[in-house]
């Protein structure tokens, strides 16, 4: 059974910075594509960052020079630097990651809460 654990979410005021990690675990051979989305109130779930297992990445337009997403590929964490945070960054933050293990199949975290003050 594999599992994402999502941390780092919490209250910031606008401007301020926050790092986002996420750790898969279990049973694990190799971890594809990872990436972050997010979900506003009253609002579908979108893409805010994705990256490969070499390392390209991808941005949504409306955080790219603020997010940065990276991973760790020893300890399977992604991790989203989030700086010049603004009220419209408000939203639950999910990982997801695309996990070969006994099965290769998609996987979400559970979401952590970032919420930014004007």
């Amino acid at each position: 059974q594999v599992q994402l654990v999502e941390s780092g979410g919490g209250l910031v005021q606008a401007g301020g910075s926050l790092r986002l990690s996420c750790a898969a675990s279990g049973s694990i051979f190799s971890i594809n594509a990872m990436g972050w989305y997010r979900q506003a109130p009253g609002k579908q779930r979108v893409l805010v960052a994705t990256i490969t297992s070499g390392g390209l990445t991808n941005y949504a337009d409306s955080v790219k020079g603020r997010f940065t997403i990276s991973r760790d590929n020893a300890k399977n964490t992604v991790y989203l630097q989030m700086n010049s945070l603004q009220p419209e960054d408000t939203a639950v933050y999910y990982c997801n990651a695309i996990i070969s293990g006994v099965n290769t199949s998609y996987y979400w975290g559970q979401g952590t809460q970032v919420t930014v003050s004007s």
